[in-house]
């Protein structure tokens, strides 16, 4: 028996249940028709350069001009971005989307084999990189299709002299650009000048053209293209655009995004370069968001309105100096996702900035917002409510929905859901099931009121002696010791019980010791979820996102004699 969409009547004023996602035949078009009503807005800001979406429309469409008549491509032929957050990610994004090309988002940190994978599964043939990692591409171009090739510096477009000034000490201070040699490269600043004198055509794009092949992490074998059509994007932007109804957003009254997150991430791209870009926001740019004083100067000079991170990218900005002097008072909203958001993060943070800091959910398969938490409910221990034109089932392992607080595999449907992953059939049927379901994965459950909770990954799960343990749950009692900045849970092989619970923490009190850890685990958790290991580390594996890799920790951990 079908679970009926329970969260409807949890939804706040101001939400609709349906969004049309034919409004926009592409994101293109979408595109368009923002540039145009906020043409004298600023969009993006980056080290102190500013440009309008007036600047953003002329540079986007001389970049696709060039893409079109210089480079030859084709609707549909696949471009990949190797950039951090620059000013140049926003162009090279929204000019190629224009000229009707597949953008293939790419980790600036990758290494010459995890970039070969990308190109050659993408079959790419064009590349934006910055020169940090020009000798990267360097190494692994003659493996791929790449014809054309645009190399971009940090301080490109930052104006004279800080941009020359950039440039020089990245190149010559830091030494962080390598030697390399790309004898067909184009430098992005050349390719701008050279398209401002072409017209751009209209590829004539549908909402079932492909936009994005978005590779998922990987962590857990080959990573794999999630295929995004315009249409699922142009969903899941005016689905988030939806659930902003809640805050009564003003028409006149410009919001502020910090953009911290990577826009190569589904997560920035959606949540900052598409729905703001609807809505006419300014987006911060961070490029270095490690570099905590510069990050925190930003805030301060800015004033931002709305924040997106990870939980590691909040208890980071919790902790770093000059933070707390902050003016808060603009804030409109404050979203976690990409990981389990952690109660003492949470809590430390409405204390500090009396924001609410409302969880969110989803996958690079869904484009990737699939629930989130209304404003008013504070730290519930929720993903939230699906989302606009949503629904999320919770299935067991033969696909037999389950009722509510029953836990199994959360399953969506929606727009938003990739049509399926590039060139890989067999891993689209694995998770595609009857009726447009995605098998997500992850466990969870649903209450009567339609909130969704997350337990874990399947591959996360600790199994002590038959019992099932979370290790969200885990993190979530240690993080609150005083003395702990960062933990992750994993499983670690035992001779005895088979696994026990092993963590590992990055200490904020130096004195801090493991008997303590356990002594406060003790307090609320079960004996067969108290940690029977605690190792100390300076710091804990995380994507570029910030989320905590515990394969990467389970791998080092000592094996069962």
């Amino acid at each position: 028996m079908r679970v009926e969409k329970l969260w409807l009547k949890s939804y706040p004023a101001g939400v609709p249940a349906e969004i049309n996602p034919e409004q926009f035949r592409s994101l293109a078009h979408l595109f368009d028709e923002s540039v145009a009503r906020h043409a004298d807005r600023p969009a993006y800001s980056n080290f102190g350069r500013t440009i309008s979406f007036r600047e953003l429309d002329a540079m986007s469409r001389a970049f696709g001009a060039w893409l079109q008549k210089e480079a030859r491509l084709k609707r549909g032929d696949r471009i990949a971005l190797m950039m951090p957050n620059i000013l140049q990610y926003p162009i090279a994004l929204f000019g190629a989307l224009r000229a009707g090309l597949t953008v293939v988002n790419t980790n600036p940190l990758y290494t010459h084999r995890e970039l070969e994978h990308q190109l050659k599964d993408s079959g790419a043939k064009a590349i934006v990189v910055f020169e940090n990692a020009a000798h990267v591409l360097e190494a692994c171009i003659d493996q791929t299709d790449v014809e054309e090739v645009i190399v971009t510096g940090i301080g490109d477009l930052l104006g004279f002299p800080k941009g020359p000034i950039v440039n020089f000490v990245l190149r010559n201070v830091r030494k962080q650009v390598r030697r390399y040699t790309l004898p067909q490269a184009h430098r992005f600043r050349t390719v701008l000048e050279q398209g401002k004198w072409v017209n751009l055509e209209d590829p004539g794009l549908g909402p079932q053209d492909v936009a994005f092949l978005q590779y998922t992490g990987g962590t857990t074998g080959v990573s794999k293209g999630a295929t995004l059509t315009h249409r699922n994007m142009v969903a899941n932007t005016l689905q988030t655009q939806a659930w902003l109804g809640q805050f009564a957003l003003k028409p006149d009254d410009q919001q502020c995004v910090v953009g911290a997150l990577p826009l190569y991430h589904i997560f920035a791209l959606t949540s900052i370069a598409l729905t703001w870009l609807q809505e006419g926001g300014h987006a911060v740019l961070i490029t270095n968001p490690r570099d905590m004083p510069a990050f925190v100067k930003d805030l301060r000079r800015y004033r931002c309105t709305v924040y997106y991170g990870v939980n590691t990218l909040f208890n980071g900005l919790l902790n770093a100096p000059g933070f707390g002097e902050v003016d808060f008072s603009r804030i409109v909203s404050c979203v976690a996702g990409g990981m389990a958001l952690q109660g003492a993060v949470a809590e430390r943070w409405h204390a500090l900035t009396g924001a609410e800091l409302l969880q969110g959910w989803g996958l690079t398969e869904t484009s990737p917002v699939a629930t989130t938490n209304p404003r008013g409910v504070g730290f519930n221990n929720s993903i939230g409510l699906p989302v606009p034109s949503t629904e999320i089932s919770i299935r067991d392992d033969s696909g037999r929905e389950l009722p509510v607080e029953e836990v199994g595999e959360i399953c969506v449907r929606g727009p938003q859901v990739m049509r399926g992953y590039w060139n890989r059939p067999d891993e689209t049927a694995n998770v595609m099931i009857d009726g447009g379901w995605l098998r997500t994965g992850d466990i969870g459950r649903m209450d009567s009121r339609g909130f969704v909770y997350i337990e874990d990954r399947k591959k996360d799960m600790i199994l002590v002696s038959g019992f099932n343990v979370y290790p969200n749950e885990v993190e979530g009692v240690i993080a609150r010791h005083p003395g702990v900045l960062e933990v992750a849970a994993v499983a670690q092989p035992d001779e005895h019980s088979g696994e026990v619970v092993a963590v590992f923490v990055v200490r904020k009190d130096p004195a801090l010791t493991e008997e303590q850890i356990i002594d406060f685990a003790r307090g609320d958790l079960t004996g067969y979820k108290v940690p029977k290991h605690v190792y100390f580390r300076d710091e804990l594996p995380k994507t570029n996102v910030g989320k905590i890799l515990r394969r990467a920790l389970r791998d080092g951990l000592p094996k069962p004699i």
